[in-house]
């Protein structure tokens, strides 16, 4: 009898421990996981315009959180859906398929856009071009769907954006949903790959028209125009007009009649921000997401800092006055977590899908190299190509800096692929406009200095990516850029982007030490003991896991 009481003292002792063990992973895992990816935040926002934000934005992200400033795209091309899918899957496209916000089809020469989904409808939406959509291009899974698989798909996962892909790619491919903003009806819709119709808590949220309120009063500066000292004038040549404006300068008092005209004019002002916290703050309030057992993850895509950046570039009134006003935002969506999850419940991480160039008019006025680097380009080549070879249309199109050769032609007539390639590579080099030149089948041998070679060779997906990779002199920007600006390329203005943890778990601090978008996935699996995504290359920050 004492033996027995002895061994059952001992087993009673190990499962107490072991108990206690699990409870205590448990407890140490967030329950809720918010992931901001502002979209076309450069990493020098941060602290341009520091001395005008307010104390509970970016400033307590920056004071309360562990800041990576070293952190760097490790792909090319820097745009939207590559960056917010590196981010979740901690991949690069040559492995998660995913090549570009859009890419030519190989074979068709067809446009092919990354979401764009036949075999969905829209739920909500008023076109098929805006419903028809899900994650069914994504390869390589992401962090959300990891998430899933480790709690038997009992954790809350949520997508929301006011673009598509910004919110599809996050969420991963069995979300509890994912959002994203109509622009015909001014409501945010899904399709039939997630849900048949729309939950009725975001039937109510589209019902009050938030949109409308948002832009009711116009947009104007938030402080008095002469402190926006970080940006240059309010009316310079190289800014693009909003709605029915007839100059690019505040205030912008047309705002609710433009928006009455055609909704999707909200996304060109700091009101989409606020739309798209307001959306999530529903979806979390309807999903009870951070009261669960198990941990919940809102994805959230800040765009209209993108497309106010697109209209205005990087140095605009406009811009600095949507980063302002999106830092209240931020400071009261973090005092709604504060209060309904509760402070040290919850992690925060905010980092940007790309940065953004300055305006080629800007870099002109101050004696900067810059330029329209594609100008004439694909007409120029294919007359080029068509003296030689005595063929129309010999190139499919050029996307993503990639030059697309028309393989039917190539096929068809017996042509030589890699004599025509050498003939456009030897012709480009001759471009005072181009960098470098490659061909992509054989980037691994080229002569091009690192990082630009990895980065080449990362964003290279051997069925969705072009044949010939096309690095541009610093400064020069597509020709539709000729006012505002874009992005896409491996430089620092593109490629630099903030990345900053928060919340449960993260000491404060701040490293200089050189990381990656992709090693943001790898540690929040580590936070959340979760697998890596399928695809995965990054390593975890260590600093973040206070190692």
């Amino acid at each position: 009898m004492k033996k027995f009481c002895v061994v059952f003292l001992v087993f009673l002792s190990v499962f107490s421990l072991n108990a206690q063990k699990s409870k205590s992973v448990q407890d140490e895992k967030p329950k809720l996981v918010v992931g901001i990816v502002v979209d076309q935040m450069r990493w020098d926002f941060l602290y341009r315009y520091e001395s005008k934000y307010g104390k509970g934005g970016f400033k307590r992200l920056m004071n309360e959180g562990y800041n990576l400033n070293n952190v760097m795209i490790d792909y090319v091309p820097t745009v939207t859906a590559l960056g917010h899918t590196a981010i979740y899957t901690g991949s690069v496209p040559s492995i998660h398929g995913i090549a570009g916000n859009d890419w030519t089809d190989r074979e068709t020469g067809n446009n092919v856009y990354c979401t764009t989904d036949a075999s969905v409808k829209g739920v909500g939406a008023s076109s098929e071009k805006i419903g028809a959509h899900s994650p069914h291009q994504l390869w390589s899974t992401t962090i959300t769907d990891q998430l899933g698989i480790a709690t038997n798909f009992r954790s809350k996962v949520v997508g929301v954006s006011l673009k598509d892909r910004a919110s599809i790619l996050p969420a991963g491919h069995n979300p509890t949903g994912a959002f994203w903003f109509d622009e015909g009806t001014g409501h945010f819709v899904t399709s039939s790959y997630y849900m048949n119709d729309l939950p009725q808590w975001l039937k109510n949220f589209n019902a009050q028209n938030w949109g409308e309120k948002l832009v009711a009063n116009g947009w104007n500066t938030s402080l008095p125009i002469n402190q926006y000292t970080e940006s240059t004038a309010d009316n310079v040549p190289w800014e693009q007009l909003l709605g029915s404006a007839k100059t690019p300068t505040f205030p912008y008092s047309n705002l609710a009649a433009d928006y009455a005209a055609k909704k999707g004019v909200i996304r060109t002002t700091p009101f989409g921000n606020t739309l798209t916290l307001k959306v999530a703050e529903a979806a979390l309030d309807a999903y009870q997401m951070g009261s669960n057992v198990d941990t919940d993850f809102l994805a959230i895509n800040i765009a209209s800092t993108d497309y106010v950046g697109h209209s205005f570039g990087p140095n605009s009134i406009e811009v600095q006055d949507t980063y302002l006003r999106l830092d209240k935002d931020l400071e009261n969506f973090f005092a709604m977590l504060d209060k309904k999850v509760g402070k040290d419940n919850y992690l925060v991480f905010l980092s940007a899908d790309h940065g953004g160039a300055h305006a080629v008019g800007y870099m002109e006025a101050n004696k900067m190299l810059t330029g329209l680097f594609d100008d004439g380009m694909q007409k120029n080549l294919e007359e080029e190509l068509k003296a030689k070879y005595s063929h129309e249309k010999m190139i499919w199109g050029i996307d993503n800096y990639q030059i697309y050769l028309n393989q039917d032609i190539i096929r068809d007539n017996k042509l030589d692929a890699q004599a025509i390639k050498q003939n456009i590579i030897d012709r480009l080099n001759k471009d005072p406009r181009v960098l470098y030149a490659v061909d992509l089948a054989k980037v691994g041998s080229s002569a091009i200095p690192e990082p630009i070679k990895s980065r080449i060779i990362n964003g290279y997906n051997w069925q969705r990516s072009g044949d010939i990779q096309i690095i541009s002199h610093d400064g020069m920007l597509p020709n539709y850029a000729k006012k505002g600006t874009t992005h896409s390329v491996w430089n620092s203005y593109d490629a630099h982007i903030p990345l900053i943890f928060m919340g449960k778990g993260v000491k404060k601090g701040e490293s200089t030490k050189p990381y990656h978008m992709t090693d943001i996935a790898p540690t929040l699996a580590q936070i959340l003991k979760l697998e890596n995504p399928s695809g995965n290359i990054g390593q975890p920050i260590r600093e973040v896991l206070g190692e």
